[in-house]
């Protein structure tokens, strides 16, 4: 059997992996179980609404820890300018765009293997963002995106919101 022969290992969510995050960068947290029994497999927290500038930075980050991405499934009324494919690292991942308002983003790794990340409203306050996000990775959650954010104050962004980063003020 030759290396091209061999089957790809499956990827799996890190596991306390923490990095330094910058003021005004988006944050990411994935559940650091392999089980993925929670509602949800992570949180997303974007600096704005501007989709073209977010989605690649998730995906970069994603594809580091999970290996490709296939598509992804957006929510279209909570977006601008929504693409229907961005290349990351040399590969087509396929945007699907539905008007379900949902507070969530899907990602599809391989054909079948799908990643339900909640995202907290750019203008979220900082303490709520990040209480939002920490229900949101918990094993025992049963909570979906939109209660999650109804419990944590989060709410729902405007639509076409002015994106302005309260994380540093």
């Amino acid at each position: 059997m030759t290396s091209s022969d061999t089957p790809p290992v499956p990827r799996r969510l890190p596991s306390g992996v923490h990095e330094a995050v910058r003021p005004g960068s988006a944050l990411l947290r994935l559940e650091t179980t392999e089980s993925r029994k929670g509602a949800l497999d992570g949180a997303w927290w974007p600096r704005s609404r501007d989709i073209g500038a977010e989605l690649p930075a998730l995906l970069s980050a994603l594809v580091a820890h999970l290996g490709p991405v296939s598509r992804v499934g957006l929510d279209a009324s909570a977006w601008e300018g929504l693409p229907t494919r961005v290349v990351v690292d040399d590969h087509v991942v396929h945007i699907d765009s539905f008007p379900v308002g949902d507070d969530t983003v899907l990602i599809t790794r391989g054909d079948r293997d799908i990643f339900s990340l909640l995202v907290v409203p750019p203008d979220a306050a900082p303490d709520a963002a990040r209480a939002a996000m920490a229900q949101a990775v918990r094993v025992d959650n049963v909570s979906d995106a939109e209660q999650i954010l109804i419990d944590t104050g989060s709410g729902r962004g405007p639509v076409g919101g002015t994106g302005r980063d309260r994380r540093t003020a």
